[in-house]
């Protein structure tokens, strides 16, 4: 949910900060007051088109602000992870500012991003809704994903069996595209990758041989320092008056005092412990000095095998498992190149064996969806009866590919688009050809009504959908708007008392003139306010007793709805 906004110098917006809450949040005021703005100003937060205009006047630039906060599994964890933006408590932070140039500046948890990367970040959190404008519901090519969320539990399964020979079948395509390349182009590509693979065979590699190598390189680089800081240990251990000497004395006289003593029998072991430890660390350390040789011949031949490695490092890979690895991969392309023919026969076989199990997953997945398209309709038409449009007809059209090229996609071979009639006798048409601003509005609501329950949207914003009805219509869509935020955060734009009244939050947006500069301000109304507000609504002008006693009727019988919504 989005938990605070931050609007700074935009429009008519001087400084304005707002805590909201889940449910169902309603603004309302005067024409002008600055409503739409601060939806433009949430918009323009989740990626929409910035522009100088959007700069208060006389001020530099415009800064908006907003906390959202998201429950583990969400969508937009996901895009942030591919973007490299880290989370902390399931908070995200969007911040955009717009210079009077025009030019924005938009950071994602501090993270400076571009302005397509808010887009695709702030989609997953709001989404916005105008009597003419929907992200994803008026956009056919959303409405198969909108389906397969609708229909989750069994399209989802048969959707990841059908994705899995998909990944295979895509795969061997590829394999056999590149095998039936230009011929001149295989020549080419047969004589580099052979090239590359004789040199890094004939360099007869050994993993971790650089290191060893450069243990080896140390030590005759540093062979003067090496032989004397041994030469230097042993000395201090062995021979007359060193070390060994001392410790041997110390041992002796502990050995005598133990025999008066009992309790020095632990302390003279320790010492002829430590000395028989020492007598050994010295012996070995002779060793090592007898083995030391200086060759220079011995370190040129190190230098020189490095120097190869290091090329080979700098054209195949970093480290010489990587260059092994490289080795691997070109030696079986270079087979495949040279047996092409019998490949691409292979290849073709294990194609069409996959392509028989494909096509039996694809044709469940369409029936599948078929299924839950039926019952996406059915429930649609119940919503739009609720709203008052027993006549409209909705449908979920389902195109199958015929073209070879784009048969077999990702999202299975279905293509789906939303047709609806709204009047008995008119053909069904496009979703997005719908004209009449109050159907939209009502269109809008039934599809958001079943679909917030699926989509994981943090938030919603519906603006002034609302337009162009009244009556009992207006207490439906009231009902709906109020349905959708049961199971999202809902922010609405509302001239309908009936909204008003059966909202969870109430927020009144005002304007003055102060200093001959406009000024917007945002009231959270408590319960004599909403009525008096309410009242306002209803009445247009003039509050009276009557209207009063209206608006406490629509909050009396907003409280018993919102009793009975599950």
């Amino acid at each position: 949910m989005l938990q605070e906004l931050s609007i700074r110098n935009f429009a008519i917006i001087d400084e304005l900060a707002l805590s909201l809450e889940e449910g169902l949040t309603v603004l309302t005021g005067e024409t002008g007051a600055g409503k739409s703005i601060i939806i433009d100003a949430v918009q323009l937060l989740v990626g929409g088109r910035g522009s100088a205009e959007f700069v208060r006047h006389g001020e530099k630039k415009a800064e908006i602000e907003g906390i959202f906060i998201v429950e583990d599994g969400h969508p937009c964890q996901a895009k942030c992870e591919e973007f490299g933006i880290e989370l902390e408590d399931g908070m995200v932070l969007l911040k955009r500012d717009i210079s009077q140039s025009g030019k924005s500046a938009c950071r994602v948890n501090g993270k400076l991003v571009t302005i397509a990367i808010l887009r695709e970040i702030g989609r997953a959190l709001i989404d916005v809704h105008g009597q003419h404008e929907s992200q994803e519901l008026m956009d056919e090519t959303k409405h198969l994903m909108l389906l397969d969320q609708f229909g989750m539990q069994e399209i989802m399964p048969a959707k990841a069996a059908y994705m899995e020979l998909y990944v295979q079948y895509e795969q061997v395509q590829k394999q056999i595209r590149s095998l039936t390349e230009n011929e001149q182009q295989m020549a080419h590509r047969l004589d580099l990758i052979q090239f590359q693979f004789n040199e890094i065979e004939q360099a007869n590699l050994e993993l971790n041989e650089d290191e060893v190598l450069n243990e080896e390189k140390s030590r005759l680089v540093n062979f003067e320092r090496l032989f004397d800081t041994l030469q230097t240990a042993y000395n201090a251990l062995q021979g007359e008056q060193k070390g060994l000497d001392w410790v041997g004395l110390s041992m002796s006289n502990l050995e005598q005092a133990a025999e008066i003593d009992a309790n020095l029998a632990q302390t003279n072991e320790s010492v002829a412990n430590s000395f028989y430890l020492l007598e050994e660390a010295a012996s070995a350390i002779r060793h090592q000095l007898d083995e030391l040789e200086y060759d220079p011949d011995r370190l040129q031949v190190i230098e020189d095998r490095l120097n190869e490695i290091s090329q080979l490092k700098r054209k195949y890979g970093s480290s010489i498992s990587q260059i092994v690895e490289f080795a691997s991969s070109i030696e079986e392309e270079i087979e495949s190149i040279t047996n092409r023919e019998s490949t691409i026969k292979e290849l073709e076989r294990k194609r069409t064996s996959i392509e028989k199990d494909l096509s039996l997953e694809a044709a469940h997945l369409s029936d599948v969806r078929k299924k839950w398209a039926q019952s996406l309709t059915e429930e649609i038409h119940d919503q739009l009866k609720a709203l008052y449009m027993d006549k409209a007809v909705f449908e979920v059209r389902f195109h199958s590919s015929e073209r070879e090229s784009t048969l077999y996609r990702k999202e299975g071979t279905d293509e789906t688009e939303f047709f609806i009639s709204t009047n008995p006798g008119e053909p069904l048409k496009p979703l997005i050809k719908v004209a009449s601003g109050g159907e939209i509005s009502r269109i809008m609501l039934a599809l958001k009504t079943i679909f917030s329950k699926h989509q994981g949207i943090t938030s919603i914003i519906f603006d002034e959908v609302d337009t162009g009805v009244s009556g009992r219509v207006a207490q439906a869509i009231a009902e709906k708007i109020h349905a959708v935020s049961v199971h999202s955060q809902v922010l609405c734009i509302s001239h309908l008392p009936q909204v008003a009244a059966i909202s969870d939050n109430h927020l009144f947006i005002s304007k003055e003139v102060k200093n001959d500069r406009t000024i917007t301000h945002v009231l959270p109304l408590e319960e004599a306010e909403r009525i008096r507000e309410i009242s306002r609504m209803i009445s247009g002008v003039e509050i009276t007793d009557l209207t009063l006693s209206h608006a406490k009727e629509l909050l009396e019988l907003a409280h018993s709805i919102k009793k009975t919504t599950v």
